[in-house]
């Protein structure tokens, strides 16, 4: 076979479906997110917390003191900084260490650390170098470890786990120049040959790309001569004759991360390394996501609990007005939010943690949420942490050393926080993947009324199965326990804050989301879809329920079991009286918003009516298409990917 020159054109129909078919489509083990969205609150599926295994704590415990070491005596961060890479001895020092097999099981070399002690460990390795995080993160959240664990063959295993465990690192490239979030596009191709296949295309934004020694690559197959084609996931070893990293990118921030583009020509890759069926690369990427989305807001729980401790430290030191600034209400608000967000974002993680090692439940929509929330809300903690610190919070470090002041990197961390909003789907694909997974039960029972392919037959059949189901549905959207001034009682303790009186509040808004998404459906059917904003306030209100639920769940695991109690209760408290007021706004501009004169003025700006509005103003920008070429073909230009030993 040929390779196929052109990039594959798509409707917007054939990209949902290609997109819907990756989804993993059954639910085999319960949801808390998925009932909450339906409107049933099951605290009970989060509540009590699955206890930790006595040999996890263990070997977790132990593994973050030599990790703490490490980070404390091994790693500057304003070198990383300031040089824009991690020093190779740095990264040799992390090999020894055993951080790149931190979830790769014992059998083949790891240390078999549980979610919950990897997650702390990121959190860790964040606050000591975001960019140390993020090279940890992408090798085993995303990299070669996870998709084989979970869809790798015995041999498969055998042969690349262990080099990841100590000596390989590796990467995930599916993101070409023009294709994102839309994989029915993807270029890169892998053409059937002899017993093997032969790849060619070109990856964008390939983090770990530069220095990996192992890749996992998505590439399309063509069907035929007994293939049945489709976007299929490969083992790739980095220094495969035909692999050119043509570039290292630059960023705002995370300016010690080895990202780059990379070109494949006529790439042989054998068959053995392909991962699963060819076609399923798309679902093995996102089932690989379903816990390694959990990566990131460990790290954004890390930088909250730093942020925390700086806005502390500042606070009661700076003086204004005959008082320290923490003192005045307008900061005192900010350090409040700081802290109770910090507790919150670390009580998701927790809790998703520990559902992931107990395997009870089935947590996709519940780390999609944490991903989403810990990205946005540790970005606004960086933010307001800058705003404390002033002019000192927008100085970088190396400056303030400079004139003999301590080198708190804030502005570097709020440069650095700002991609996480971007990185594994941004707030809006995640967003629009969360609302699909809230609205599954309605489209299960109910889609072949609103899709206009459907025959007058299929939707008669549909809409006695919809009856069926919103017959037993909706009557249990009318009352629940959120109603019952008894509830949750056990959250209310004395001597400490009344959480039950939150959680009861998260009963009855959770009845509420799903009145409001079934109304919405109602009103819109299959044009629903498109109202994207109006989505992206049910994802946000069910991301606050998630999380006033993980905090009180945190809070009163932590007055049973280590004395904090009385402390997390009022941090909790203040957390869920913040999300209350933000999910009311968001309630209010459900039906309340200027969503209509959006899409007007949008219209406008994109068929140029507003060009008289840019006048009086200079384009700094360079000269170049908004797009580089992709073209298949051999790099002729240096190859810039180097070995790290």
């Amino acid at each position: 076979m040929s390779a196929p020159s052109a990039r594959p054109s798509v409707s917007e129909r054939e990209a949902r479906e290609v997109a819907e078919a990756a989804r993993e489509q059954e639910w085999r083990s319960p949801s808390f997110a998925k009932e909450l969205f339906l409107g049933r609150f099951r605290l009970d599926l989060v509540h009590p917390s699955p206890a930790a295994d006595a040999g996890d704590e263990r070997r977790g415990e132990a593994f973050l003191a030599r990790l703490r070491a490490f980070l404390t005596t091994r790693v500057d961060n304003a070198l990383i900084e300031r040089e824009a890479r991690i020093p190779d001895d740095v990264i040799r020092g992390l090999k020894e260490l055993g951080a790149l097999g931190m979830k790769i099981d014992t059998r083949y070399g790891g240390l078999g650390l549980s979610h919950v002690y990897y997650h702390r460990a990121l959190a860790l390795t964040g606050s000591a170098s975001p960019a140390i995080a993020a090279l940890l993160s992408a090798h085993q959240s995303i990299g070669v470890p996870q998709p084989l664990k979970i869809f790798g063959t015995p041999e498969q295993k055998d042969a690349f786990l262990p080099r990841c465990a100590r000596t390989d690192l590796s990467a995930f490239l599916l993101t070409e120049p023009d294709v994102g979030s839309d994989p029915a596009r993807l270029a890169t191709t892998a053409v059937p040959d002899g017993d093997g296949y032969l790849l060619d295309g070109v990856k964008l934004w390939t983090t770990n790309g530069v220095v990996a020694d192992l890749l996992v690559v998505m590439a399309r197959v063509p069907a035929g001569d007994g293939h049945r084609g489709g976007i299929t996931a490969f083992v790739v070893e980095a220094g495969s004759e035909g692999i050119t990293v043509e570039h290292r990118n630059a960023f705002m921030g995370l300016r010690g991360l080895e990202n780059g583009v990379t070109r494949f020509h006529r790439v042989r890759v054998p068959a053995a390394h392909r991962i699963g069926a060819e076609g399923s690369g798309l679902r093995i990427a996102l089932t690989t996501l379903n816990t390694g989305r959990l990566s990131l807001p460990a790290i954004c729980a890390g930088a909250g609990k730093w942020s925390l401790k700086i806005a502390r430290e500042w606070s009661a030191v700076r003086e204004q007005w005959g008082r320290p600034v923490g003192r005045h209400e307008a900061v005192g608000a900010k350090i409040s939010f700081i802290a109770a967000t910090a507790f919150a974002l670390e009580a998701m993680v927790e809790l998703a943690g520990r559902m992931a090692d107990e395997g009870r439940t089935d947590i996709r929509i519940e780390a999609a949420l944490a991903k989403l929330y810990g990205s946005e809300m540790a970005w606004r903690i960086a933010d307001e942490l800058v705003q404390i610190r002033g002019g000192r919070g927008y100085e970088t470090a190396a400056s303030l050393a400079a004139r003999g002041e301590r080198a708190v990197p804030a502005e570097q961390m709020l440069r650095d926080l700002r991609i996480n909003r971007i990185f594994e789907g941004s707030t809006e694909i995640m967003h629009l993947l969360i609302a699909r997974e809230a609205v599954d039960a309605h489209l299960s029972v109910a889609g072949d009324l609103i899709d206009p392919d459907v025959p007058l037959s299929g939707k008669a059949r549909a809409g006695a199965r919809a009856g069926g189901f919103y017959a037993r549905w909706l009557p249990g959207l009318l009352t629940g326990p959120g109603q019952l001034p008894r509830s949750y009682q056990e959250f209310h303790p004395a001597g400490h804050p009344d959480l039950a009186r939150h959680l009861r509040w998260a009963e009855r808004s959770s009845r509420r989301l799903a009145r409001a998404t079934f109304y919405a459906m109602s009103r819109w059917q299959g044009r629903l879809e498109s109202r994207q904003c109006f989505l992206g306030r049910i994802v946000d209100i069910g991301a606050e329920l998630f999380a006033v639920s993980a905090a009180c769940a945190r809070a009163e695991q932590l007055r049973r079991e280590d004395g904090h109690g009385r402390e997390a209760y009022q941090l909790a408290d203040a957390f869920c009286r913040q999300a209350r007021v933000r999910t009311e706004e968001l309630f209010r501009l459900l039906w309340t918003n200027t969503d209509d004169p959006d899409r007007k003025v949008t219209a406008g700006v994109l068929g140029g009516v507003y060009t008289w509005l840019e006048e009086g103003v200079l384009d700094p920008s360079g000269d170049g298409p908004w797009i580089a070429g992709a073209d298949p073909g051999p790099s002729r230009r240096e190859n810039v990917h180097r070995t790290i030993r």
